[in-house]
């Protein structure tokens, strides 16, 4: 088997998984060494990611291997540094091509992906308005549509826009304008450390002596005080000097709960455009074109399928076709409708697993370093108190149990102690700024842990 192709095909559906941060920090420069007798072999740069990968991913790599190869029944993670990785079957000539992996040449000075172009960004009546707002923006940078709002579900296409977008705009104006694309995980990260190193004056100057800021997934930010507060003064200070602010988020401004309301309103005094799911139409003109990004073809009836059942997720529409097209090179024969109907649907379960409340008191526990005994059980030890609480907390938010099915899972108490629990955590959170991380942080382990 193709060493190569399995690992670009298991890098695909990873992606499809977890965050793209995640996925570029913890998965750049991995390879795949060997695959022998079952038993796999994979590289990776350091220690570090060895560790985290080994402890948080292991489960969806081996899925996503054994869905691939029924033979696989054993992961090895070894670290090989940053050196030119020697892979077992790949010709030398063609080692600087498989360790150049184009999906992670992202440029250093704005932080933008080369792939995410205007062009290539397939417009239908779900994201005409997004579109057209942003072709303004091009046209008119900092003087209409400012602060230009993208939002929608996962997997519609927001990133691609506004990197799209910004990319444009250096091709437009030949690089004299200066564009930085950033997450909004890694802002927060950088003002964490900037406060640790106390060097917050090196992210004022970063993000202040820009011409276009392009920020995704704002609403990681809300609940973060510190990093809202840099960030509305940077807004502030971009948008006096008609700099363009250009952001996404998964939701409107005003259904974002932990955002500081004057965010909210600067937001909101712009241009908000929503993204919504593609009809029929739109979902076989991407499956086409991303054929045709990938080399490949197949029937127009395999391609009807693909977008008939893909609804909801473009993302998925990827990780489909690549699994499509490997399945039928190591099958060696055509593919007929119901090899496509099963692989859609083993790429949708795996996607859409529902999230229990047996997991979210594992995560919990996992998180607080305790026994799910200690959560369900009777200790009124201080160590107990808040993993309980906050575990109650999240099976009202994240699954809206009742109080009295909640009182059942916990230990069989009271309805009456699970409602002052919960109304505890819910009074804190917004006052009480640790506590706040901590469930935005477990709500992040619990949605990773259902897929």
């Amino acid at each position: 088997m193709d060493l190569k192709q399995l690992w670009q095909t298991t890098l695909s559906e990873i992606e499809l998984q977890i965050s793209r941060p995640n996925f570029l920090t913890w998965f750049k420069n991995s390879c795949l060494i060997d695959n022998k007798d079952g038993e796999i072999k994979i590289g990776l740069a350091s220690n570090f990611a060895k560790e985290w990968i080994e402890n948080k991913y292991h489960k969806i790599i081996f899925e996503i291997l054994k869905n691939q190869d029924d033979s696989v029944r054993k992961i090895e993670y070894v670290v090989i540094g940053n050196n030119n990785f020697l892979i077992k079957n790949i010709p030398a000539e063609d080692e600087n091509k498989q360790m150049s992996f184009p999906e992670l040449k992202i440029d250093p000075e704005s932080g933008l992906h080369p792939r995410y172009t205007i062009d290539s960004f397939i417009v239908g009546s779900s994201n005409e308005l997004a579109y057209a707002a942003a072709s303004a923006v091009i046209k008119n940078i900092g003087k209409k549509y400012n602060p230009f709002f993208v939002y929608g579900g996962t997997g519609l296409g927001k990133t691609h826009l506004i990197q799209g977008l910004g990319n444009e705009i250096k091709k437009t104006y030949k690089n004299k304008v200066k564009v930085k694309y950033v997450h909004s995980e890694k802002f927060v990260n950088e003002v964490v450390n900037a406060i640790r190193n106390k060097r917050m004056e090196d992210v004022k100057n970063k993000y202040r002596s820009i011409d276009v800021l392009i920020i995704d997934d704002i609403q990681f930010i809300g609940g973060k005080e510190r990093s809202e507060e840099e960030f509305f003064h940077t807004f502030n200070v971009l948008y006096e000097n008609n700099k363009q602010i250009i952001i996404s988020s998964d939701r409107a401004p005003a259904a974002i709960p932990t955002l500081h309301e004057r965010l909210r309103s600067r937001f909101e005094g712009g241009m908000a455009a929503d993204i919504t799911y593609p009809d029929y139409e739109m979902r076989m003109a991407i499956v086409k074109t991303k054929l045709a990004n990938l080399g490949g073809n197949l029937p127009d009836n395999l391609c009807e399928i693909i977008a008939l059942k893909v609804q909801r997720n473009i993302r998925e529409i990827e990780g489909i076709l690549n699994k499509v097209l490997f399945y039928r090179e190591i099958k060696g024969v055509e593919l007929q409708p119901k090899n496509v109907e099963e692989i859609i649907n083993n790429v949708i379960q795996q996607s859409h697993k529902k999230i229990t409340a047996n997991q979210i008191i594992q995560s919990v526990a996992n998180y607080f370093e305790i026994a799910v005994d200690d959560i369900i059980g009777h200790s009124r030890r201080k160590r107990t108190i808040e993993p309980r609480q906050v575990s109650i907390f999240l099976l009202r938010e994240m699954l809206g149990m009742s109080y009295p099915d909640i009182g059942e899972k916990i230990g069989k108490r009271d309805h009456t102690t699970i409602i002052h629990s919960y109304e505890k955590i819910a009074n804190e959170i917004n006052k009480n700024h640790p506590l706040n991380q901590k469930i935005i942080l477990l709500k992040e382990l619990i949605n990773e842990s259902s897929t």
